[in-house]
């Protein structure tokens, strides 16, 4: 199964033809809330306000795949409106859809509990098959969801990235599963960023009691060196193992003890709050990340990414109030160009001014400028050429009448 992301129906589908003799069908992501989603004006971003548009795609990959088009959708807070755009979906020609039971506000710390009740009614209203996405951190999970909402399968993310084998009723230990996906990672080869993400999910956990090898991990450079992390961390489990009292109960109302693969409850906003020594109800805090103290005394709500740099530079201010504003893409919202003829970020000037072969300086796209030498160049080359000919013919006319010439002599 190959996935999308898409804003332009022609676009995708132009992609779709390009992997759909790799993979058995093509799935297009209409459910994805993330940052970089709203920018490109992707998924369900645009859900609430362009309900054909998002059936548009599906109907032309329809038309022009010769594999299944398949869809991932968030759902709205009313189910009618829900249901409806499942049966438009359906009726466009998708043949598989996933409904994840959250809304596009519903995540990070807002995520919440996803509605099966919403995932239930699309199941009823539509005669494609339905998995349902949302709520499933253990193998009981899946045969609940699977009960009440009467799905043909069930999809999980953050519970199976912390626990891979989730759908196989075990709860491992950590650095078995650790080691079971770095051979994985050794036989076939990923950028070291995506193996760390998934071991800070893997190890969540772990490395909230060990936190010097949260930070190698954060710091190393190599596979071979994360290798070695996963074995020191098996070391102090086992040391930890070990010396562990009989009777010893997990801590922190975890379920089992922090070596063994289990669910990450993402906390809320005023859960959050508390475990950073500040009230739920509290406006403006960030429970996101441990505060430090700076010389004056004052609390400064910094990352640690913001905290460097004012080390690096004390007088640096944060103060979003202080930030330039900036004028936005007409096209996408990023900021725009300051003298872009389109009013419009680089990425969709680019897009634009090669469509309409135009010039836009002020991100110096000369498109249009380049055509006309390109067809100077080519209107010179033709005038050489026919000169070319000309000389050629009145030379082999000379020659001509200089071998008539000898022939009467």
């Amino acid at each position: 199964l190959s996935q999308f992301c898409a804003n332009d129906p022609e676009v995708f589908v132009q992609a779709a033809l390009l992997a759909q003799d790799y993979c058995d069908a093509i799935d297009l992501n209409l459910g994805c809330p993330q940052m970089i989603a709203k920018r490109g004006t992707f998924h369900s971003i645009v859900q609430p306000t362009y309900l054909s548009f998002q059936s548009f795609p599906v109907l032309l990959a329809n038309e022009k795949l010769s594999v299944p088009i398949t869809c991932k959708i968030r759902v709205f807070p009313e189910i009618d409106k829900t249901v409806k755009y499942a049966q438009m979906l359906e009726k466009a020609g998708c043949q598989l859809l996933t409904v994840h039971g959250r809304t596009k506000e519903q995540k990070g710390p807002l995520a919440g509990v996803a509605s099966w009740e919403h995932i239930q009614a699309v199941r009823k209203a539509v005669s494609i098959p339905v998995f349902a996405n949302g709520n499933i951190q253990c193998l009981s999970d899946v045969e609940e969801c699977i009960r009440k909402t009467g799905v043909h399968g069930v999809m999980s993310a953050e519970g199976n990235l912390h626990n891979p084998a989730l759908f196989e009723g075990r709860n491992p230990l950590v650095w078995e599963m650790a080691e079971e996906y770095l051979e994985i990672v050794q036989k076939y080869p990923c950028p070291l960023s995506y193996v760390r993400a998934h071991l800070f999910k893997l190890w969540h956990h772990t490395l909230q009691v060990y936190q010097q090898l949260r930070e190698e991990l954060a710091k190393v450079k190599t596979l071979e060196g994360i290798v070695d992390v996963n074995r020191e961390l098996k070391l102090r489990c086992q040391e930890e193992i070990a010396n562990q009292k009989e009777g010893e109960k997990p801590k922190e109302g975890l379920p089992f003890f922090h070596w063994i693969c289990q669910p990450y409850i993402r906390p809320g906003p005023k859960e959050r709050c508390k475990e950073n020594g500040a009230s739920g109800t509290e406006k403006g805090v960030r429970g996101k990340r441990a505060l430090e103290e700076e010389e004056d005394g004052n609390s400064e709500l910094l990352s640690k990414n913001k905290q460097k740099k004012k080390l690096r530079n004390p007088n640096k201010s944060f103060d979003p109030s202080l930030k330039p504003k900036y004028a936005k893409c007409d096209q996408c919202g990023n900021p725009k160009g300051n003298k872009c003829v389109f009013n419009m970020c680089r990425g969709c000037c680019k897009k634009r001014a090669f469509k309409e072969t135009a010039d836009c300086p002020g991100h110096g796209l000369l498109f249009k400028t380049k055509y006309e030498k390109s067809l100077s160049w080519q209107s010179s080359q033709t005038v050489i050429q026919k000169a070319e000919l000309s000389r050629r013919g009145a030379v082999a006319v000379g020659e001509a009448a200089a071998l008539k010439e000898a022939g009467d002599s």
